[in-house]
């Protein structure tokens, strides 16, 4: 038996929550192996209730996928999928009606999610609904076009804590009889997301119930009888307490998680300030009890979370409750993505006090957000100033207005690197005479033909994608489809700004920088020798002395170079393009630079490129200079280099700053990195990927990632245990703490 609840303090407690997430990802790396993404809070379902499927991926890699024993999907389709918004309620209603009950006596709050929705999805798109016509140039280009892609907006967790699951069910009901008839699919989606939620939700607080009478220890006892009584209210009424409104989060949460891999959350310290402010005036609260509750929920949900930021006025969010979600993350020390907010506006102590928090746990959490120039960037976009406060930080490297914006973030790619590739390749094949003006041109050429095929995928997937798999978990807590009986990618929503990132932007401008230099410039290498390096991936020790001649020329990053000096370029010349015109739909669009955890992936297909880089080898990480060549990686140079390179317009392209904490510490420490933090933002920057990693520990803990099950690693815009991660990802963060560490 657990140890009574009464017995231990909430600090103790919060360890028993440590100690069991470790023993369940402990369970999932066995099971399932490496886990490249946000560690996500899924437990595996119990063991008479599970189903292991061994099976190989798009690339002919092994994955192993673990299902709900005795669940199947119905099918609409020969090819064994189901596509329209009927029958993914329908089919999702079912899963959750069998999902596993899942009640943890130390914890506060209910449930836990033990399958992905989207295992059960194939074909994930409708094979009728052609996309042929886009093939070549996804292929050619190394486009991630989007079509298909699901979630990466933000709900309004607001709409659920006033309403309820009955009240959204009441207002599904009341503007379906509005609309007499018209979009009776859409909404008899929605009301079986809406009735197989009720129907788990209940199903735990039977549990919590039978577990209470069972339980001999008082406390415990105690504590199972208020979680069920909590989640019987959850049913049908809308939260009253600050506990009540984190277990109502923690169900949407899952909720969305399990049915498309949703993480957005919001800006909890706002969600959860009424509720607060109400129990603390009431007695029945204090700070203690209430970094707890936050803790479960962290504990079961790893969400994308902004504190601080601006109202919509300008004023500053920073609340008791901002301070109390640092304190329970502090405390729980596992994975979490929480962006705080850094302005002119925002109480510095939130700035210190993470900055602390990175020095002391070394874990790569928080993250930091320059809220002043997204916002301002937005409106840029086109936007007011305060719709630009009012987007809130959601995912990876991405914003969006809660409820009222569909964006795409984070989904759609261009690889930059692989423009500059093609567009060399095209240039040497097709021209007598070579010059960098006119590779330029070259360049611009490819650029423009692969934004404008990413904005035709755009049109294309808006057009059919309510048809595939609506958006039918979110659309519950949107302004708009309920009320329109329109899914969000079929004009339920009032603004549509979608995001297309850049990556690989550090190895073109090294590629024209190194031509440049070696070859226009100083004429120690021929057009002709480069080409033949190029195809032969610089075989031989001719090729291997011209490779290393290039990968001399100063880089991206190094500070007033020619490099850095063509990354700006291209940065404008990609936001210009990207912005000169909507997609022919009329859809606006938005640029930003990241490549998420793909540096790898996309470096993998390309050839050798002029920067020295060999066939295969990784592009650099987001808008960050190439690994290996700065020796001072949290330096003025690459803060200003990253800086200069944004996009503008409200989408991010973060600095990744991987710093020694020894190195760190002599040089000043928390107040140090607070400064440099605020001086990237004040040159433009957007946002911070910061981790504080001591390198000897990392290189153990790489040699032998079982000794270390709990150390704490940011990728890139996501945190995760570094254990989880396939040898690819970790020799990556190796490579980049080691090399450019500071």
């Amino acid at each position: 038996m657990q140890a009574a609840i009464k017995e231990l303090t909430y600090a103790e407690r919060i360890c028993w929550l440590k100690a069991t997430k470790l023993k369940q990802t402990e369970e999932k790396q066995r099971i399932i192996g490496a886990m490249d993404y946000d560690d996500w809070a899924i437990i595996l379902p119990p063991e008479d209730r599970r189903e292991i499927r061994n099976l190989v991926g798009p690339s002919g890699e092994p994955i192993t996928d673990v299902l709900l024993k005795g669940y199947e999907v119905e099918t609409n389709h020969p090819s064994g999928g189901f596509f329209g918004a009927e029958i993914v309620g329908r089919n999702y209603r079912k899963l959750l009606e069998m999902h596993p009950v899942y009640v943890d006596p130390i914890s506060s709050l209910a449930g836990a999610y033990m399958c992905n929705f989207f295992s059960y999805r194939k074909p994930h798109w409708n094979p009728d609904i052609d996309t042929g016509r886009f093939a070549d140039s996804e292929e050619r280009y190394q486009l991630k076009m989007g079509i298909g892609g699901v979630q990466h907006f933000c709900q309004d967790l607001s709409i659920g804590l006033e309403l309820g699951w009955s009240g959204i069910l009441d207002k599904i009901n009341k503007y379906e009889r509005i609309h007499v008839g018209k979009f009776a699919e859409f909404y008899a989606g929605l009301t079986h997301i809406v009735l197989g939620t009720q129907n788990w939700i209940s199903r735990h607080a039977c549990v919590a119930l039978e577990l209470s009478a069972s339980e001999t220890d008082v406390a415990l006892s105690e504590n199972l009888a208020e979680i069920a009584a909590i989640n019987r209210k959850m049913v049908t009424e809308p939260p009253g307490t600050f506990r009540e409104a984190c277990q109502w989060i923690l169900w949407y949460q899952m909720l969305s998680r399990m049915f498309n891999g949703s993480g957005s959350l919001g800006a909890l310290d706002q969600l959860l300030l009424p509720y607060y402010e109400r129990d603390i005036k009431d007695g029945i609260l204090s700070d203690e009890e209430a970094s707890f509750h936050i803790a479960c929920l962290l504990a079961r949900d790893t969400g994308y979370i902004q504190l601080g930021g601006y109202n919509h006025a300008g004023g500053d969010n920073t609340n008791a409750v901002s301070f109390l979600v640092l304190d329970a993350i502090d405390r729980l020390k596992i994975p979490a993505n929480i962006g705080v907010c850094v302005g002119e506006g925002v109480d510095p102590l939130l700035l210190e006090k993470s900055v602390e928090m990175q020095f002391e746990n070394k874990n790569g959490i928080p993250k930091f957000l320059g809220i002043d120039n997204t916002a301002a960037g937005f409106e840029r976009a086109g936007h007011s100033i305060e719709l630009g406060y009012s987007r809130i930080y959601s995912g990876c490297h991405w914003s969006a207005v809660p409820g009222r914006e569909y964006t795409m973030n984070d989904i759609i790619k261009i690889n930059i690197a692989r423009i500059f590739e093609v567009s060399f390749q095209d240039f040497m094949e097709n021209e007598k005479q070579h010059s960098i003006g006119l590779l330029w041109r070259y360049f611009e050429r490819h650029l423009r033909i692969g934004i404008d095929s990413i904005k035709s995928a755009i049109d294309f997937h808006m057009e059919h994608m309510h048809k595939v798999f609506p958006e039918l978990v979110m659309a519950l807590l949107c302004q708009g489809p309920i009320e329109r009986g329109r899914d969000v990618t079929d004009g339920g929503v009032d603004l549509y700004n979608i995001g297309i990132d850049g990556a690989g932007i550090a190895v073109a401008a090294d590629s024209f920088a190194a031509l440049t230099q070696r070859v226009e410039r100083e004429k120690r290498v021929q057009w002709s020798d480069i080409w033949a390096c190029i195809k032969s991936n610089w075989d031989g020790d001719s090729g291997e002395k011209i490779r290393l001649t290039m990968k001399s020329v100063p880089r991206y990053g190094t500070g007033g170079t020619d490099a850095d000096d063509f990354a700006v370029r291209i940065s404008r010349l990609f936001s210009e393009i990207v912005r000169e015109k909507p997609t022919p739909d009329g859809y606006n669009v938005i640029p930003g630079l990241f490549s998420w955890a793909l540096a790898a992936k996309l470096g993998s297909t390309m050839g050798a490129t002029p920067d020295g880089r060999l066939s295969g080898d990784p592009i650099n990480h987001g808008s960050n200079p190439s690994p290996g060549i700065n020796g001072n990686g949290a330096s003025t140079a690459v803060a200003k280099a990253v800086a200069s390179v944004q996009p503008g317009y409200g989408q991010a392209a973060p600095l990744q700053l991987d710093v020694d904490p020894g190195l760190a510490a002599e040089k000043g420490g928390v107040d140090t990195m607070s400064a440099v933090i605020r001086t990237h933002f004040a040159l433009g920057g957007t946002q911070i990927n910061l981790n504080v990693m001591d390198a000897d520990k990392i290189l153990k803990a790489y040699d032998d990632p079982s000794g270390y099950p709990d150390l704490i690693v940011r990728v890139t815009g996501f945190s995760a245990y570094f254990s989880s991660l396939s040898d690819e990802m970790r020799t990556m963060i190796v490579e980049r703490v080691i090399r450019d560490g500071t």
